[in-house]
């Protein structure tokens, strides 16, 4: 299945976890890809698995809470491939600190700025070439703007996601522009690498029976930038396990 063949995608987040399967799989569905992330190595390492696999991808410095970087990201990504049809927003994440604390000022404002602010630096240098491309936006949330879950900041920035693509959505729907946010649960990504020992006891809370990988998520992004989901826009979809509907096979661990 390729639903992407002669369209380019623009990741961000692009060197590790759910951004690196990301790339693999929009390119393996025939994108070209600008793999943006702000460890060099990393996202050159994800493009050398791509051309290795017979596609085509760029490595690309993008730090998303600099918007000349995200610019230049998103013109250098058009530069090479000509067009823009698929932004898919991964880069962020808890900036972390605050359980049991109070949150300051400062990392209310620094996770604002990098979750919600950054997402928006990525749209605006994005829409003009999705709107001549008719293309799609797919930002990665958090289930944790869904319900009571992780810290203030990072649960509070993930929701404004979701309201800022229904406003999105209807605002460029017109223009044949598609927004929309996947929001995943706990997903085994390098930020647990020495803490496997967490995710073990994790998956018991999930109705699955195992917590998410990256591709889980990378397949859901895939699905809301195609074709596939050509009417569907400014909709959250979980990507989460059944953690939202687990009422009852929580009360029957008690």
């Amino acid at each position: 299945m390729r639903r992407f063949e002669d369209k380019v995608a623009f990741v961000t987040g692009a060197a590790h976890g759910i951004g690196r399967a990301t790339v693999l799989r929009l390119a393996a569905e025939g994108a070209a890809v600008g793999a943006g992330d702000v460890d060099a190595g990393g996202a050159a390492s994800v493009v050398t698995e791509v051309v290795q696999a017979g596609g085509s991808a760029v490595a690309l410095d993008c730090d998303i809470t600099d918007t000349g970087s995200v610019e230049a990201a998103v013109a250098a990504t058009v530069a090479q491939y000509g067009r823009l049809d698929v932004l898919a927003n991964v880069a962020g994440h808890n900036l972390g600190g605050l359980e049991g604390a109070e949150p300051t000022e400062e990392q209310w404002g620094r996770q604002y700025d990098f979750t919600f602010t950054g997402a928006v630096r990525c749209i605006r240098a994005s829409l003009p070439h999705l709107v001549e491309s008719r293309g799609s936006a797919v930002l990665v949330g958090s289930i944790s703007a869904e319900i009571a879950l992780g810290t203030p900041p990072y649960a509070a920035a993930k929701a404004a996601l979701a309201n800022l693509v229904r406003n999105l959505a209807s605002d460029h729907g017109p223009k044949g522009v598609r927004f929309n946010v996947v929001a995943p649960a706990t997903v085994a990504t390098d930020r647990f690498i020495g803490n496997e020992a967490l995710l073990e006891e994790l998956k018991v809370i999930y109705p699955l029976g195992r917590v998410g990988k990256a591709e889980d998520v990378a397949a859901a992004i895939a699905f809301l930038a195609s074709d596939d989901a050509s009417w569907i826009t400014g909709i959250t979809l979980p990507v989460e396990g059944g953690l939202t509907s687990a009422t009852g096979h929580l009360l029957n661990l008690l």
